[in-house]
Order: C-alpha cells, then sequence, then structure tokens
C-alpha cells in the first residue's frame, strides 16, 4: 500500500497494473541505449533490460471529508485497441475496496484528462436485471460493432459527482475516430446521461486543499491536481509526465501528446515551477515508490523517489 499524508490530507495509490514495457512505446527516444546514461533511473523505473516500467493507477485523495478519486484507468470489460487493455479483467474494485474505500463511499471523481487509461472505471459493466432503474444505464452495445442487450455499463461511483473540465469534454465529443467513440459511449456518456457530471474550468476547486490547474499539451485541455494542507504541498501530475526520465529530458514527448510542443513547454514549466522545493510530485505512471522531489540536474532535473517505510 502506498499512502502519504500531506498535512491533513491523505493520498492512497489503488494500482490496476504495473509493467516493463519499451521505452519508445511511450517516448520515441528511449532506447535502452538512451535511458543508459540516467544511472537513477534504476532499479525503480528502468529494468535490466532497457525497457521503462509504467504504472496506470488510481489515486484516492481524502480532503475536508471528502474522498475524491483522481483518475479511474482503464477498467474491466471496455472493448479497445490496445489489446493488453482489451476486455480486462482485473482486481481493481476490491483493491480499492481493501484499501478501504468502497465504491459507494466515493465523493467525487476528477480526470484530468480523456484518455482510455484515465476514465476506464467511471463506468462498469453490469447484468441487464442489475441495470434497471440505474441512471444513466447504457446498452453495452453502444459504441461497438457487437450488441449485446444482456449488459449494461452503469456509473461504477453512484454517489460521486464527476468533474470533467468542459472544455476537455467538449474536444473529446467533436473527435470522430472509433477508439474515441467507443471511449465516450461507454465511459464518459453515461456519467452525463445520469446527471452526475460537474463541467468544470481548469482551475475548479473541489476543496479547500485541492484544486486543478490547467497543464495542456498532452491533451488541449489537461489538468493537473494541487494538494496544499497545513503548509505541505503535493501535486498528481496526470500526463504532463509519463516517466521520470522526462524529467531530465523535458523534450521527449509522448507518443500520444496531442500538442508536441505545448507539452514540452508546460513540462519544462511544470520541472522549474516544483524543482528543487519541498513538493511531494506524484507521478501517475510512475513504477513505484511513484512519489518524489525533483531536484537539479545539470542544465534539467532528476526525480528523487520518496521512499515509504
Amino acid at each position: 500500500m502506498l499512502r502519504w499524508q500531506i498535512g491533513e490530507v491523505t493520498i492512497t495509490s489503488v494500482m490496476e497494473m504495473e509493467m516493463p514495457i519499451p521505452g519508445q512505446l511511450i517516448c520515441a527516444e528511449a532506447s535502452p541505449e538512451a535511458l543508459a546514461p540516467h544511472a537513477w533511473l534504476r532499479p525503480s523505473f528502468v529494468d535490466d533490460d532497457g525497457n521503462i516500467i509504467l504504472r496506470i493507477q488510481a489515486l484516492v485523495v481524502e480532503s475536508a471529508g471528502k474522498r475524491i478519486v483522481v483518475d479511474t484507468c482503464i477498467g474491466n470489460d471496455k472493448p479497445r485497441d490496445v489489446p493488453v487493455w482489451n476486455r480486462m479483467q482485473t482486481t481493481f474494485l476490491s483493491d480499492l475496496e481493501s484499501a478501504g474505500f468502497p465504491r459507494d463511499s466515493i465523493d467525487a471523481v476528477v480526470c484530468t484528462h480523456m484518455h482510455v487509461d484515465h476514465v476506464g472505471w467511471n463506468t462498469m459493466l453490469v447484468d441487464a436485471s442489475e441495470a434497471v432503474g440505474v441512471p444513466g444505464a447504457t446498452p453495452a452495445a453502444a459504441g461497438t460493432d457487437s450488441p449485446d442487450e444482456s449488459k449494461y455499463w452503469v456509473p461504477t461511483f453512484p454517489s460521486a459527482r464527476y468533474h470533467f473540465v468542459s472544455a476537455e469534454l467538449a474536444h473529446w465529443q467533436s473527435a470522430e475516430d472509433d477508439e474515441n467513440r467507443r471511449i465516450q459511449a461507454d465511459s464518459v456518456r453515461p456519467i452525463i446521461d445520469a446527471g452526475l457530471a460537474d463541467l468544470v474550468a481548469t482551475d475548479h476547486r473541489i476543496t479547500d486543499e485541492v484544486r486543478l490547474f490547467a497543464t495542456p499539451g498532452h491533451t488541449p485541455c489537461h489538468v493537473s491536481v494541487q494538494i496544499s494542507s497545513s503548509g505541505a504541498e503535493a501535486v498528481i501530475t496526470g500526463d504532463v509526465m509519463h516517466h521520470p526520465v522526462q524529467c531530465a529530458r523535458p523534450d521527449w514527448n509522448a507518443t500520444f501528446d496531442s500538442l508536441p510542443e505545448q507539452a514540452h513547454q508546460t513540462r519544462r514549466a511544470f520541472l522549474q515551477r516544483y524543482g528543487d522545493r519541498p513538493v511531494l510530485v506524484i507521478g501517475t505512471h510512475f513504477a513505484a515508490p511513484v512519489a518524489g522531489h525533483v531536484v537539479s540536474d545539470g542544465p534539467a532535473w532528476r526525480f528523487d523517489p520518496h521512499m515509504i517505510d
């Protein structure tokens, strides 16, 4: 269990998966040879074969009596283009409950952006009999070519308000590729239809201790999450960075960055803002130990992991 205390706020990681993958799947430049000079990446973030280690997780922020899930991973049963993510079966919900967060105890959900691995557990698949009377219940056929009238998507967190950045939502609602249509149909539209969505600005404040701030580039209206409590600070990156090597090489864009030059500028500004400060940086896709501090290292920075006893 990875859990951090930031003043009066508690942040808990609930992992969906963690795996080594070739770095060039994320950043075109991240070959084993290019990663090797950054010895500080091993062993937590790069394995012995030169693969990067990537984590997909939700972060549960407890603030002012609210339980806030930041990003909802990939989800089970979702038809997806990436083979390893297609119709997954994981123990995420039971792991969430084991961490102390039954799904009906969640008060708020934040999606830093609307990519496939950040909205998946917004909804879950249930039998038709369980969907009767559930607001927003959507046939599993929606957005697919394989109708299934016996299954429905329903909101996973029925007591939560889902905070969607309005401009980010509008961007993806207008995108026309097939996978995005599926993502909208099975993971976003049911929330809106259920009346659980709050459309917010990029500087939205969820509690006095937790607020969003704009970090555009990976997607046009991407946000990160700032936590400030009793003089302590933390930040949840979202996909400003996918891997700690981008502290040393902020010029390495992710292959999925919608606006590469803006993503680079935003990442560099992020590192300048949080570098050499006592701010816990929690990397949404950083492998365990996930959190640490950005420190100057020559002309750029490195990431010093925060080890939990």
